[in-house]
């Protein structure tokens, strides 16, 4: 079935309403209180969204001058994303969260027109126009995530999260070749409740390795926003449980994650 950009890029679009409307009560000094991920302020997660924006639509605009512009990018490391926080850090409150409006409506205006059949240069293998969306709209709820843990929010869970949920399950062997681990043959079933009640499955149903419990719990497990500890997934067998350790839904080198233990009280029935 062929995706669905408008609604995609609808999606997207109400994920930004939930970051911006965190934001927009923020004093100057809240911008630079610290997150969950270690050594950024509320600030550099905002500044990621707009550099990653911004790259993301030269992408699908100019995709050689996204590969030039890529590669200098990458050869500063592992660690390339912290030196684009780093380079951030002189710019304003007010001249952060303008910048992260124009880049996300440029992202939204220039993927309406890109033929979906297109494919798309990105810091790991190329993409298509709605694997890019998805991707923008995973990390916006990922470090929208971070922004709402620091201020002791939390945003209303949506079906918005089947989104994340898919690109989790679809990232699977990808997070264990990122850790120089062997792609598992066994099969794993992810079955999940959604925010209305409603089930998500993928998997064949009789694969002994299982992923059950929250959608919101999966989603922050394969965002590394949550140690699985700290969730009400329940895990059976061991692919499902390496997996679980080592998940990562996101692009670039092997995340930290968050350790066990550090949000006790985030376990979801």
């Amino acid at each position: 079935m062929a995706a669905d950009i408008p609604a995609l890029l609808g999606d997207l679009s109400a994920e930004t309403d939930v970051v911006e409307r965190l934001l927009e009560v923020l004093d100057d000094a809240g911008w630079d209180l610290p997150t969950p991920a270690a050594g950024w302020a509320i600030r550099d997660q905002v500044g990621h969204l707009a550099y990653f924006d911004e790259t993301a639509t030269l992408a699908a605009t100019d995709p050689d001058r996204f590969r030039a512009e890529a590669a200098v990018l990458m050869a500063l490391g592992d660690d390339f994303a912290g030196q684009v926080a780093e380079d951030c850090r002189n710019l304003s409150p007010e001249e952060l969260f303008q910048w992260f409006r124009r880049a996300r409506q440029a992202f939204l205006t220039a993927f309406r027109s890109v033929a979906p059949g297109t494919r798309l240069p990105w810091y790991g293998p190329d993409m298509s126009p709605a694997s890019s969306i998805t991707a923008r709209l995973m990390e916006t709820w990922a470090h929208g995530q971070d922004i709402a843990d620091t201020l002791g929010a939390c945003p209303e869970p949506t079906r918005r999260l089947r989104h994340i949920a898919r690109l989790g399950v679809g990232t699977l062997a990808f997070s264990f070749k990122l850790h120089g681990r062997p792609v598992p043959a066994a099969q794993v079933r992810v079955s999940l409740t959604a925010p209305d009640r409603d089930t998500w499955s993928w998997g064949p149903p009789d694969a002994a390795d299982t992923v059950r419990g929250p959608a919101l719990d999966f989603c922050l497990v394969v965002t590394q926003r949550r140690h699985v500890a700290d969730t009400a997934l329940h895990l059976t067998g061991p692919v499902a449980t390496e997996w679980m350790t080592i998940a990562q839904a996101f692009a670039g080198p092997p995340g930290p994650g968050r350790p066990p233990g550090r949000f006790p009280g985030a376990r979801h029935a």
